[in-house]
Formats: C-alpha cells, structure tokens, sequence
C-alpha cells in the first residue's frame, strides 16, 4: 500500500510538470486546478501512507494524551490531518511524528517545501521561452 501511494504521488508530480507546458501567461485558472488538485493527492497520498502504517501496529505520530492506533476512522482522520499539517507548514506540535513517521514527515515536508519553489520556476522558465 505504501508504495502504491509513493508511485501515485510521484507520477502526479511528474504530470502536473509535464501539463505545466499548456500554453498560458504567468498564471491561469487551468494552472491553479492543477495546482490544488496535485496538493490533494500528495496530502491524501501521505495520508493513507500514515494510516496504513497506524493499522499495521507501527507508530508514526503521537499526541500527548492519545495513544494510536484507536478508533478507524479517528485515526484515518488523524492521519490526514498530521498529512496536511505536514505538508503545509512545520506543524502545530499536537500530534508529533515518532518512529518511521519521522522520516516519512520529513519526506513530505520537502515535498512541501520545495513545490512552490519548482512551480514557480516552472511558469517562470515557460514565460522566458515565451518571450
């Protein structure tokens, strides 16, 4: 399941790059569809990659009066709320990553980080061509 979450993460990477050649200015509603639905799946993508790995009995993340896994659907909750909180931002410090959560955060934090980053560069390189 894991992997298959990893394929589908890096082929929508791989996609929303090759579809940034369409053709537009600096930016456009296309572009931004493209944008948003490319976060969806890497955040439910990294999810599920959490979930499943709380289903299986290994701890990825922690809450200070919580331990996991629970409930099914808290924890699939749970485990997309830390997925967002993850790749947005550095998190909130409520759930806190443990275990091989740690370095699975902290591959997605780079995803994170670094996609604004390569879109940019990317429409940047598209309007030089242009001109």
């Amino acid at each position: 399941m894991t992997m298959v979450c990893l394929t589908l993460i890096a082929g929508s990477l791989r996609q929303l790059f090759v579809s940034l050649e369409f053709e537009h200015r600096i930016f456009s509603f296309q572009l931004f569809i493209s944008i948003l639905l490319l976060y969806m799946v890497v955040l439910m993508g990294f999810g599920i990659i959490y979930f499943s790995l709380l289903t299986q009995g290994y701890p990825v993340f922690q809450e200070a009066d919580r331990t996991y896994p629970g409930i099914w659907i808290e924890d699939m909750f749970s485990s997309m709320y830390f997925s967002g909180v993850t790749l947005f931002t550095v998190g909130y410090g409520d759930l806190v990553p443990v275990g091989i959560g740690r370095w699975i955060a902290i591959l997605e934090a780079m995803v994170g980080y670094s996609l604004p980053a390569a879109l940019v560069a990317k429409v940047w390189q598209n309007v030089q061509r242009d001109r």
